[in-house]
């Protein structure tokens, strides 16, 4: 799969509309057919940075992701609420979900 984490720090004016300002592109990508997850998570730290945690089945399915129209859309108009050019993590795993943590394990 390929597993993408991105941090993207909004403009203070917009931060609480940052889940509404994206909604239209988080909701069509979560229905894209090779899109595992896509899920979006609010700093505890800094209340203007979100962080995008996605993963994509694969190189095709996530190429297809970047070539949608909704991403294309979404280049358009995000970049205008955020704060600074978003940061991200890219790799590819040999896995389909997420590992259980064992260390914590919960009988």
């Amino acid at each position: 799969m390929i597993f993408i984490t991105a941090k993207f720090r909004i403009r203070p004016e917009d931060a609480d509309r940052w889940p509404e300002i994206s909604r239209s592109f988080t909701e069509a990508t979560r229905a894209e057919p090779g899109c595992l997850w896509f899920d979006w998570s609010r700093s505890l730290d800094d209340p203007t940075e979100y962080v995008l945690v996605e993963a994509f089945r694969d190189g095709d399915a996530g190429a297809a992701h970047v070539q949608s129209d909704h991403f294309k859309n979404a280049r358009q108009t995000l970049p205008p609420h955020l704060a600074e050019t978003p940061r991200i993590v890219n790799t590819t795993l040999d896995q389909d979900d997420w590992s259980l943590l064992g260390e914590m394990a919960v009988d």
